[in-house]
């Protein structure tokens, strides 16, 4: 079986940041853009805990499917099995510098948030006590501050 893309890049250069993985075609025409939301740097910093990158894609997830600007655009927002960031998904043909602005929007909204995380009730989700709100919101905050702030090339560009 031949490599899929995502393993051919080197996680051992990678950096945190907002990382174009692949666009796709649809069968109508439409362009999906996957990113790669790179929170620690693989192989390198410790990943996130599970339960806090599961608060982490409950509060993303609602939040981009709720933005006034981007909701119908938004196709996906999971983790990484490797738990060291998530993956979204866009309609679009879109780069790193696009969806900046929406990223720090977002992390902002998880460092900040505060009350009951959606859906996380019994009937709402299938592991819905395992959530770390402080954090994700200790993890948002630090990447928001040290990556999403004032992001450099290697911030917004797989390594070569």
């Amino acid at each position: 079986m031949r490599k899929i893309a995502s393993f051919t890049i080197d996680h051992n250069r990678l950096s945190r940041g907002i990382f174009v993985s692949r666009q796709d075609t649809t069968p109508s025409g439409d362009c999906i853009t996957t990113f790669d939301i790179r929170l620690t740097e693989p192989n390198r910093q410790t990943p996130l805990s599970g339960d806090a990158l599961h608060a982490m894609e409950h509060l993303a997830a609602t939040f981009l499917r709720n933005h006034p600007r981007w909701a119908d655009k938004i196709v996906y927002w999971g983790p990484m099995g490797c738990l060291t960031g998530n993956y979204l998904l866009v309609q679009g043909n879109l780069f790193s510098e696009d969806i900046l602005p929406l990223m720090r929007e977002t992390f902002a909204f998880i460092r900040d948030f505060t009350g009951d995380i959606p859906g996380a009730t019994p009937k709402d989700c299938g592991n819905y006590s395992y959530m770390d709100l402080p954090g994700a919101k200790a993890a948002a905050a630090v990447f928001l501050d040290e990556v999403l702030s004032n992001p450099k090339p290697e911030n917004l560009n797989y390594p070569l």
